[in-house]
């Protein structure tokens, strides 16, 4: 009876596979289903770095990848169309040395002075003018960004004719009130004007649209509360909208400020065929004309690459006061 037992079970064909099992009907049927839910998984962690992947490619190739070769190049001896030799901190430490570059350094820093002040300072009064219910504010509105939209090339020819020293419109009207013409061009002070003139003339209405948006921005509440307490126009202006947008005005101060850094074209092109140096005495080339000079004049990139890195620390410091003051303006209590 134990032999035919087993003979029957011998016989017997293999019991089914139970359906949850992979062999079965069911696990063959659930296989593409989860190939799909690994797919979906991947979609999900994988597009967005596909999607930014573009922008860090480009960033590599024409950001990353020029600002450390320029480190590298600042360590070298390097003339153009030479190879490299090895040099270390030498050409900083002849920087150091320089007084071409103290001079540009020096310059770059009152041009930016003179033309940032008073571009904000108009800028805010215009954004305040603008604030109120005008007749044709729209239109001013546009108006103002014109200077903006008009080529660096063309605003600064325009101002070199209007500041000639023999025929210029300026000088002629400095005649009319009894005034001696100025030698804008070769004197030191009144070319750096006249630069700072180009600047805020082309600046000015960008910066007043920037901080019209953040005065609309300001709760009208604030404004009815200053009036019952019968503060003026004047003292509403100045207790209620300064206040309320100083994160844009330190924002404005610190993108003027970069721009002064970076000054190029308005002395070039103001200076003519003396431009790069800064005139004839160099006596307003900025940082970023030394580098020019340096670099495609001279043929000195070593040198070029190490002025182009100060000007990348003196933009990096700039970022670190306006982190600092930002973070105190929001840490302090308000009374």
């Amino acid at each position: 009876m134990a032999t035919s037992v087993r003979a029957k079970r011998a016989g017997s064909p293999p019991p089914a596979a139970p359906p949850s099992s992979p062999g079965g009907p069911r696990g063959r049927r659930a296989a593409p289903g989860a190939w799909r839910s690994t797919l979906y998984r991947w979609d999900i962690k994988a597009i967005p770095y596909v999607f930014i992947a573009p922008f860090f490619l480009t960033f590599a190739a024409f950001g990353l990848f020029p600002l450390l070769y320029t480190g590298w190049l600042s360590l070298n001896r390097v003339e153009l169309g030479g190879d490299p030799t090895w040099k270390g901190l030498e050409n900083y430490t002849d920087l150091a040395t320089s007084e071409f570059f103290w001079n540009a350094l020096l310059n770059t820093f009152t041009i930016g002075v003179i033309s940032t002040v008073p571009q904000l300072l108009m800028a805010l009064g215009l954004a305040h003018l603008l604030n109120y219910k005008l007749r044709g504010r729209g239109f001013f509105r546009v108006a103002i960004l014109a200077p903006y939209a008009t080529s660096i090339a063309a605003a600064t020819l325009v101002f070199a004719q209007l500041f000639n020293t023999d025929y210029g419109m300026i000088n002629g009207l400095l005649g009319w009130i009894g005034i001696d013409p100025v030698d804008w061009e070769s004197s030191k002070w009144p070319a750096q004007i006249a630069i700072s003139v180009i600047v805020t003339w082309r600046w000015t209405g960008y910066n007043a649209l920037i901080y019209l948006a953040a005065m609309q921005a300001v709760p009208q509440d604030l404004y009815e509360a200053a009036s019952l307490d019968g503060a003026s126009r004047w003292r509403q202006f100045i207790s209620v909208t300064i206040p309320s947008i100083r994160p844009t005005i330190l924002f404005t101060i610190i993108v003027s400020t970069i721009g002064a850094t970076q000054l190029f074209g308005e002395p070039m092109l103001f200076g003519g065929s003396v431009g790069i140096s800064g005139g004839s005495g160099n006596q307003f080339q900025t940082l970023s004309l030394l580098m020019y000079e340096k670099g495609w004049v001279t043929g000195a990139l070593g040198q070029a690459s190490a002025i182009a890195w100060v000007m990348l620390l003196l933009l990096l410091l700039i970022g670190g006061v306006q982190a600092l003051v930002s973070r105190r303006d929001r840490t302090k209590p308000r009374g």
